[in-house]
């Protein structure tokens, strides 16, 4: 004759334990593989039409926060700069004759050049030409 066996009370609460730290260790792996693949590639505008030059009279600087960058204009054309922080990524802001990064405290000139690290290349050039529309058009990639 079989003898019954009995689970006890220290049993279950071990199998419990183990079955909840097993699932919450699968869990924080999916995350972390999941945060790890994290694909930046997002499919965002890469040209854009910033109208006609009549809006960016000569001596000007103009914020575009929707791209973002900044247009300048002056006496040899125009020119515009990435706002886009070459440490990690934060959209730098304009201050006193030059840039400010709020994430890291990254400086750059009115051309773009680092200052003051983190940041150690400095902010991107962007293609910007007039089209056959009579616009101009800004170009981020």
């Amino acid at each position: 004759m079989k003898e019954k066996t009995h689970i006890s009370r220290r049993d279950i609460l071990k199998f419990l334990t183990n079955g909840l730290l097993s699932l919450s260790g699968i869990l924080s792996l999916y995350g972390l593989i999941k945060y790890l693949s994290y694909k930046t590639e997002l499919s965002l505008p890469t040209e854009f039409d910033l109208g006609p030059p009549s809006d960016y009279p000569i001596g000007s600087s103009t914020i575009l926060p929707y791209i973002p960058a900044v247009v300048f204009h002056n006496s040899k054309g125009y020119k515009a700069l990435s706002l886009v922080c070459t440490h990690l990524g934060c959209a730098v802001e304009e201050e006193n004759n030059g840039f400010l990064c709020p994430c890291h405290g990254s400086r750059f000139n009115q051309d773009g050049f680092v200052l003051v690290g983190p940041a150690n290349s400095p902010l991107s050039s962007l293609l910007i030409k007039e089209n056959d529309d009579g616009h101009l058009w800004v170009y981020t990639k």
